[in-house]
């Protein structure tokens, strides 16, 4: 499933060919993804798209007489194709543009989204209640720990809850929870406020070099320009389940924590 680095990544190869730019018609070939596609998506034809934004792992295109929110789901991606381009199998949505390229949404398995508000969407019920973007000073140490104080959750799951932090999947949690040497099961209140000094520096590492890379591909992740992400490369933990640590050369560990595997050093993030 595209995370928060790889729906970065596609925002920033779709922005410089939308912002600005009018739309001149929009394409359904199948009317519902996760949800049935609005017929409001319409009223983007003929607007400029003014910005393109991200809210956790929801893009944003924003016109004048409202904002398209759109989600990639478990296999969706984007391409910038030129105008006319034959459209293959699950290629659901076309948004043609006046500069001659359209914007192509791919979703295999339709657990995407399209949705429409003509409202500010930052209030749209799927966004509203939302915890703070990981990237920003919102998400601090100070933050997470008193945030921390009344959780016995373990600190993967709830690290992984939206209303907490925004956008640490599993592949980021599992990745900054071993740069932290935090073991995932420790249940969040035991978490020191030095941990999550660490712990928030490490997630905003973590995501940061990601997006630099270009995302994460496991099975369906593709950027824009049809390359792969390359940050799989740098993983330390996650699908490496019996490898060496590669700071202590311990045999990684696994285990299950909310149906997700957890991959760890128990030499590294001892269970305190």
């Amino acid at each position: 499933m595209p995370e928060l680095p790889e729906v970065e990544v596609s925002r920033l190869g779709i922005t410089p060919w939308l912002e600005g730019v009018v739309v001149q018609r929009v394409i359904i070939r199948h009317p519902r993804l996760r949800w049935p596609i609005p017929a409001e998506i319409h009223l983007l034809e003929g607007q400029p798209l003014h910005k393109i934004e991200r809210r956790a792992k929801y893009l944003l295109l924003h016109s004048t007489l409202g904002a398209a929110i759109l989600h990639l789901g478990m296999s969706g991606r984007l391409r910038i194709l030129p105008a006319g381009t034959p459209a293959e199998k699950h290629d659901h949505v076309d948004i043609e543009l006046a500069n001659g390229k359209l914007l192509r949404f791919h979703d295999p398995r339709r657990f995407g989204a399209l949705l429409w508000t003509s409202e500010d969407p930052f209030q749209h019920p799927l966004l509203k209640n939302m915890g703070p973007e990981p990237l920003t000073e919102t998400f601090s140490g100070d933050y997470l720990w008193q945030r921390s104080r009344k959780s016995i959750t373990a600190i993967k799951p709830w690290l992984m809850n939206n209303h907490v932090v925004v956008g640490v999947g599993n592949i980021y949690a599992n990745e900054a929870l071993f740069m932290a040497h935090i073991h995932p099961k420790r249940s969040a209140n035991t978490l020191s406020h030095e941990e999550c000094l660490l712990l928030v520096k490490a997630v905003k590492e973590v995501l940061a070099r990601a997006i630099e890379q270009g995302g994460t591909t496991l099975r369906d992740f593709m950027r824009t320009d049809g390359k792969p992400g390359y940050f799989v490369q740098e993983l330390q933990v996650y699908g490496r389940t019996g490898l060496p640590c590669s700071v202590c050369m311990h045999p990684l560990e696994e285990l299950r924590l909310g149906q997700r595997s957890s991959v760890y050093c128990p030499v590294c993030q001892p269970m305190r």
